[in-house]
């Protein structure tokens, strides 16, 4: 079954259009995704390894997170898409919107995408962690440095959105 996404203008409002994941979009369109945080007591984020299969950045670390399917909004999408990749289910009340940025021209000729940043304040045993097979490969708790470091060297999803969140780390504190 092929997935839908609902269009959106630049304020997040739905067009009334749905395209087909893949299909084009046009100068002016954008589809909803989510990145979603994970933070622990510890002081320490949950990451996930992209599967070898994966089309794009195969073996790389990143924070979990998709594209919202037709109907679906930003919460909802952030607590599926952690359900699916990681096997956890999270509670929407210790989770707090972060963030929204815009992805310019990610879809040509022209589509783009509005990504709401979610942090979630979550502690499980990384045993808990149950991989997609396709999605996901592995899964760790690391802290801020750690994760700054993986970005410097390529490790973790190489993505200009990360650069624009400088205050993603100090100023999460645990719910």
């Amino acid at each position: 079954m092929s997935e839908l996404w609902d269009i959106l203008d630049i304020n997040g409002d739905k067009t009334g259009r749905v395209v087909e994941r893949g299909q084009p979009m046009y100068d002016g369109e954008y589809h909803l995704a989510v990145h979603v945080w994970i933070h622990n007591r510890k002081g320490e984020w949950l990451i996930s390894k992209r599967s070898p299969e994966k089309k794009t950045s195969p073996n790389i670390w990143e924070a979990c997170g998709g594209a919202a399917v037709a109907g679906d909004d930003s919460l909802t999408t952030a607590l599926r898409e952690t359900k699916e990749e990681l096997g956890l289910i999270l509670d929407p009340d210790k989770g707090r919107l972060f963030t929204t940025v815009v992805h310019e021209n990610q879809h040509p000729p022209g589509g783009s995408c509005i990504a709401d940043v979610w942090i979630f304040s979550h502690d499980c045993p990384i045993e808990d962690i149950i991989l997609q097979p396709g999605e996901t490969c592995d899964a760790r708790w690391e802290n801020s440095d750690a994760i700054r470091a993986m970005m410097a060297s390529g490790d973790f999803i190489n993505d200009t959105y990360f650069a624009r969140l400088p205050r993603l780390f100090p100023d999460a504190k645990p719910m």
